[in-house]
């Protein structure tokens, strides 16, 4: 069974996908906690700094924001190193409108763009660009060259527009009426900008929920469990909005929580262990660094039928399943590196490496294969938009200050050797 669930009590939200029975992915969101991503400010250059071209921004969030030169160089030009200094685009004490495309990390304030983008269920609003692009997802060649007519059918002032996956065979009326709603939401913004205060919040993006709707909710979800009347009406009224179709398959359930849901909390504690168990007996072990992320497999109990040979594919290809939905629902992202079994055949390599490629590709936020380096280790790259998953339910031990060992010798820990 495929659906999603939205328990909200006592101020926490948490939200979450089921697909064939198996979590795929699960947030969770505080009443307290103030979320930025998609949030749309009028903000302040504070400081330019052109030795990291860059610039931090007062956004009014505590900590400035971290604006980079290729987040606000022209969209369609090209930038090269050095050919340009990002004090020849903003001044210190300017005001300019910027986006949270990242989360503040640690110490890290937000990252902030100045080509402000709005998504919406099957396009996403390019202001900044005219171009009009299609979700590489999307390869039907007739559906693409459709789509790209009816974006230029309706564009408006040069605004660009992206097509994404989901909007592959929908209706041109419904596309249309989408766009010109987020064309509206545009110009009302700009409108924003011309009034003080200045730094001020001028767009701010939709919570969790609505967005889960928004991005993944389809006809093959076969329903939405919500706990809350109050954010089950008010998901009724989004949904009537972008798809009435759907509406029927929206369902309160005052009852409904997940620590009694089996298949959820399985999910939710597979997703929270170093070491994930394969169904053949092997198993993967995940570690997250600050750097990246490391991901090791292993054949452990499977021991195969035919030869060593056939083992190890069989252990890789069955962990490549494991591994992309771990990295979905823990939402691991930045520099990723997957140590498969070492395999000697080319081809037995390029078997795998499809299927690592087929698994990925359920994941909305993109994970791109970049390369296997000559120790055979398989690199990926996955946008980071939030912290993942573990930061919300684990700590660093006050002991052993997360290496996940306790220093025993004659020094003391406490001392300045």
């Amino acid at each position: 069974m495929n659906y999603i669930f939205i328990d909200k009590k006592e101020g926490i939200e948490k939200v979450g996908i089921v697909e064939n029975n198996r979590l795929v992915e699960f947030y969770i969101d505080y009443d307290n906690e103030h979320k930025l991503v998609g949030n749309i400010y009028r903000g302040r250059v504070v400081n330019v700094l052109p030795g990291m071209e860059a610039a931090f921004v007062d956004i009014g969030e505590g900590r400035n924001a971290y604006l980079y030169i290729k987040n606000v160089i022209p969209k369609g030009s090209k930038y090269i190193k050095g050919s340009v200094s990002i004090n020849d685009l903003i001044k210190n004490g300017q005001e300019i409108i910027v986006q949270v495309i990242k989360e503040p990390i640690n110490n890290k304030g937000a990252k902030v763009t100045a080509h402000v983008t709005l998504p919406g269920r099957f396009i996403v609003l390019t202001p900044f660009s005219k171009k009009i692009s299609v979700s590489r997802k999307i390869d039907n060649t007739k559906e693409i060259e459709r789509l790209k007519n009816i974006g230029q059918k309706i564009q408006v002032d040069d605004i660009g527009m992206i097509f994404r996956t989901r909007s592959e065979e929908v209706p041109e009326d419904i596309i249309t009426d989408e766009y010109y709603r987020l064309i509206s939401l545009y110009r009302k913004i700009e409108r924003e900008k011309n009034y003080l205060p200045c730094p001020k919040l001028i767009y701010k993006e939709m919570d969790l929920a609505h967005k889960i709707i928004r991005d993944s909710f389809s006809e093959e979800i076969e329903k939405v469990i919500v706990n809350n009347k109050d954010k089950y009406k008010s998901l009724l009224e989004y949904v009537n909005m972008i798809c009435p179709y759907l509406r029927d398959r929206i369902y309160y359930d005052e009852e409904f929580d997940i620590l009694y849901n089996e298949t959820i909390m399985k999910g939710i504690n597979t997703a929270l262990n170093r070491k994930v168990h394969l169904k053949n007996g092997g198993y993967i072990v995940i570690d997250e660094t600050e750097a990246l992320t490391a991901i090791d497999v292993n054949t452990g109990k499977f021991i195969g039928k035919k030869d060593l040979e056939d083992t190890v594919v069989q252990t890789n290809l069955e962990a490549c399943e494991e591994i992309a939905r771990q990295i979905r629902l823990r939402d691991i992202s930045g520099i990723i590196i997957i140590d498969f079994i070492d395999m000697k055949k080319d081809s037995d390599i390029t078997l795998v490496l499809e299927k690592l490629k087929k698994d990925l590709k359920g994941d909305r936020n993109r994970a791109n294969i970049v390369d296997i380096t000559k120790l055979g280790l398989v690199e990926l790259t996955r946008k980071k938009i939030r912290n993942s998953l573990s930061v919300n339910f684990i700590k660093k031990c006050p002991n052993c200050d997360g290496r996940g060992k306790i220093l025993e010798t004659f020094i003391d820990k406490s001392s300045n050797f």
